[in-house]
């Protein structure tokens, strides 16, 4: 079947994710250089609110609206960061996810006006983050610095930083890639001290299930490792069913030889609790290990630990 001649895109209009609709405009126009693209903006739920995101359901905050353009015909291919696609619930009806780009970065930065590293803050410093898998485990490992609230995309946060609203940042080596404000990067964390989020790093391309076409044209884009890694920790997170307050980290990495492991944590807020588990999949399908990884974090009290929070 041959390519569309237009494909319309649809994403966040957030600087980020419209610098990761030029990443899909340039690949797709490498593969297909007749195909024509066009974006389609749009501002989520999650874009507007400043506040907690569990008041507004928590999950799929940043995706509802984009699916709503795709599944109403008003455009063709959604593109999506997976750590914020819910996978506690299937795909809204009659979508799919027709590819899942290379990878990048997984970890976490630390932005520090003054280039300090994370062991090197003094007691008291505040660090701007909301998420609670960064809060639980600077809890546990930091407890001597302070988690200020702060949301809004990356270039937003920046100007909180320059304001004075928190003495540092925490965000994602993707995002600033993206973006290009790796400049700001003070120190790269490893994943043994932030362990990233279900899904950090990877674009998923989304279709209606019966747009052949559009199906067709994008899913030469997509990287076998970075399927086997998503579908692997999207399964876990499944199993897990873990809620938006919930601090939940994990990661699945696939070798050359063709392993594929993951390394998954449930924390709880403050830190004080974590469980972890870790496992090669050998034989197992990526389903079956991201199931397998969950079922081990469930045996050790994972789903009380998770009950237990509000939301």
């Amino acid at each position: 079947m041959s390519a569309p001649e237009l494909i319309r895109i649809v994403s966040r209009a957030s600087p980020m994710a419209l610098a990761q609709v030029e990443r899909v405009r340039e690949e797709l126009g490498a593969l297909h250089p007749g195909v024509r693209t066009e974006v389609v903006p749009v501002t989520t739920s999650g874009d507007r609110w400043m506040g907690d995101l569990a008041a507004l359901g928590g999950k799929g905050a940043f995706t509802k609206e984009v699916d709503a353009a795709l599944v109403a015909g008003e455009a063709d291919l959604a593109v999506h960061c997976v750590k914020d696609v819910p996978a506690d619930r299937p795909l809204p009806a009659g979508t799919t996810f027709a590819a899942f780009l290379r990878r990048d970065d997984v970890r976490d930065a630390l932005i520090h006006p003054g280039g300090l590293t994370l062991d090197e803050l003094p007691a008291g410093t505040r660090i701007g983050t909301s998420s609670v898998r960064r809060v639980a485990q600077l809890a546990a490992s930091h407890p001597h610095l302070t988690c200020v609230p702060m949301r809004g995309n990356a270039n937003r946060r920046l100007e909180k930083l320059a304001a004075g609203d928190a003495d540092a940042l925490l965000l994602a080596v993707a995002g600033l890639e993206r973006i290009g404000r790796t400049e700001v990067i003070s120190e790269v964390l490893s994943v043994e001290t932030m362990c990233p989020p279900i899904g950090a790093g990877i674009l998923a391309l989304q279709c209606r299930e019966g747009d052949t076409a559009t199906i067709d044209a994008v899913s030469g884009l997509g990287d076998r490792a970075a399927f086997r890694e998503a579908t692997a920790e999207r399964m876990f997170l499944h199993v897990l069913q873990g809620h938006c307050n919930s601090p939940i980290a994990g990661y699945a990495r696939a070798e050359g030889s063709g392993e594929l492991s993951l390394r998954a944590k449930v924390f709880t807020p403050d830190g004080k609790r974590v469980l972890n588990a870790h496992e090669w999949a050998g034989p197992l399908d990526p389903a079956t290990l991201g199931t397998s990884v969950a079922v081990a974090l469930l045996r050790q009290g994972a789903r009380e630990l998770i009950d237990g929070i509000a939301h």
